[in-house]
C-alpha cells in the first residue's frame, strides 16, 4: 500500500494530481490518498516566501515535466478552495480521486471549467489526514509513502517508481522509463564565449544539500565561463529559525538517497552547527581573497558532510584548510575573526530580497532558483546568458 498526501492548495500536489492517473495505470498497487492541511509553522520558516515561491517553481517544473500549471500571482480564493476540498473529500469517499483530482485542481487554480461538485466533508478528511501524515512522520503535502520512505512530488517520483519496479509492481506493457526523470546537467556542455556571467551561489556549511550541490555547481561554472560567487549565509537554526527532528531526518534520508544516485560522497556527519560553522566562516574571506574560496568550502563541506571531521577542533580544520591548497599557519591567527558577520548578513538579506529563505540557491541575471534540484533551471538561465538558447 502506498499512502499519498494532497493539500488542494499547494502547487505541487497540482502536478502529482496530474500523473496519479499513470501511475496506478503502471504499477499494481493499493495508493490511499489522503486529504492534507499546508505544513505547520515550523516548516514554514517564511510561509508568505514559501507559498509565492511554490507557485512560480511549480510553473517552471510543469513546464519542462509537460504538465499545466500557471502562477495566478496569488492563492486562490478561500471559498473556491473550501469547495474544491470538499470536492476531494467525496472523491476520495467515492473512490475516484484518482480520475478527477487533477480536473478540480485545474478549476481551483484557474477558475475555468465546470465547477466540481462538492459535498464531502473536507474538515474531517484533513483531520484524517494530518494525523495520518503526522504519525508516518512528514509536513508536507505531494508526498507518496511506502513503507517508511518517503517521495516528494514528481520531482521524487522517480525513486518510488523505482522501488515498484524492484518489487516486480510494474504491470505488464507499462513504459520502464521514469514518469518523470530528474533533467541531467551539462548533456552537451558548450565552450565559453563571450563576457563572463556570474553565478551567484548561496550556501551554508550546516545544510547538507547545500554539500551535494558544490561539485555540479563548479562544473556548470567552469563549463559556461561563469564568475561562481559564494555568498554564504548563517544556517536557518543559526538565525533563529526551526528545523525539528521530523524534518531533519528526512533531509538528511533525502541528501543521502540523492548523493547516492549522484554518485557523490555522503553519510559520515559530524554536525557543524553552532561554533564550527563560525570557525569555518572566519577563514572563507581570507580563502576567497587568496583565490580558493570554492576549494575550501567543499573542503569543509565534504569533510563534516561524508568525511565525519570535527570543524570544531584545530586538527580537523587543518585538513580542511591544507587539503583546500591553503597555509595553516597564516589560517589559525584568523579563526574567530567576526569580520565575515556582516558579509553573512549582506548575502542573508540579497537572497531573502529574491524571494528566496533558503539554501542552496542559486541566481543567474534575474533567474533566481532554490534547491538542488533546480540546477538544470540555472544552466538554462546560463545558456540564454551565452546566448545559446
Amino acid at each position: 500500500m502506498v499512502d499519498y498526501f494532497h493539500d488542494a492548495s499547494d502547487p505541487y500536489s497540482h502536478l502529482v494530481a496530474q500523473v496519479l492517473p499513470q501511475l496506478v495505470a503502471r504499477y499494481d498497487i493499493e495508493l490511499v490518498p489522503h486529504l492534507v492541511s499546508p505544513p505547520p509553522d515550523w516548516a514554514a520558516p517564511d510561509r508568505q516566501k514559501l507559498v509565492s515561491y511554490s507557485r512560480l517553481d511549480a510553473e517552471r517544473l510543469a513546464a519542462r515535466a509537460g504538465l499545466d500549471f500557471k502562477d495566478p500571482g496569488e492563492q486562490p480564493p478561500s471559498g473556491r478552495t473550501q469547495i474544491a476540498e470538499a470536492a476531494l473529500a467525496k472523491a476520495i469517499s467515492a473512490g475516484t480521486f484518482f480520475q478527477e483530482a487533477a480536473g478540480i485542481g485545474e478549476w481551483l487554480w484557474t477558475g475555468e471549467g465546470q465547477i466540481p461538485e462538492a459535498g464531502g466533508d473536507a474538515g474531517a478528511a484533513k483531520q484524517e489526514g494530518d494525523a495520518k501524515r503526522d504519525e508516518l512522520g512528514h509536513y508536507l503535502a505531494g508526498t507518496f509513502h511506502l513503507d517508511g520512505e518517503w517521495f516528494w512530488g514528481i520531482d521524487r517520483l522517480h525513486y518510488l517508481e523505482a522501488r515498484l519496479a524492484a518489487a516486480g509492481l510494474r504491470k505488464p506493457g507499462a513504459p520502464d522509463t521514469p514518469i518523470f526523470a530528474p533533467p541531467p546537467l551539462l548533456a552537451n556542455p558548450p565552450a565559453a564565449q563571450g563576457q563572463a556571467p556570474e553565478l551567484h551561489y548561496y550556501l551554508s556549511f550546516r545544510s547538507p544539500y547545500t554539500c551535494i550541490a558544490a561539485s555540479r555547481v563548479k562544473a556548470l561554472a567552469d563549463a559556461y565561463g561563469a564568475e561562481l560567487k559564494l555568498r554564504f549565509v548563517l544556517p536557518m537554526v543559526m538565525r533563529g529559525m526551526q528545523v525539528p527532528r521530523t524534518k531533519g531526518i528526512y533531509i538528511l534520508k533525502d541528501t543521502a538517497r540523492e548523493a547516492q544516485r549522484l554518485g557523490i560522497p555522503f553519510g559520515k556527519v559530524a554536525d557543524p552547527v553552532g561554533e564550527p560553522v563560525e570557525r569555518g566562516y572566519s577563514l572563507l574571506p581570507w580563502a576567497m581573497e587568496e583565490g580558493k574560496g570554492f576549494a575550501y568550502a567543499e573542503s569543509f563541506l565534504n569533510g563534516v558532510w561524508a568525511e565525519g571531521i570535527d570543524a570544531g577542533s584545530d586538527s580537523g580544520l587543518k585538513t580542511i584548510v591544507e587539503r583546500a591548497g591553503l597555509d595553516w599557519k597564516t589560517a589559525k591567527p584568523l579563526i574567530g575573526n567576526e569580520d565575515w558577520k556582516p558579509i553573512a548578513e549582506a548575502n542573508r538579506a540579497e537572497m531573502m530580497g529574491l524571494g528566496i529563505w533558503g539554501v542552496p540557491s542559486f541566481r543567474v541575471g534575474d533567474v533566481s532558483a532554490w534547491g538542488q534540484d533546480r540546477l538544470w533551471l540555472i544552466e538554462e538561465a546560463l545558456q540564454r546568458e551565452r546566448g545559446l538558447a
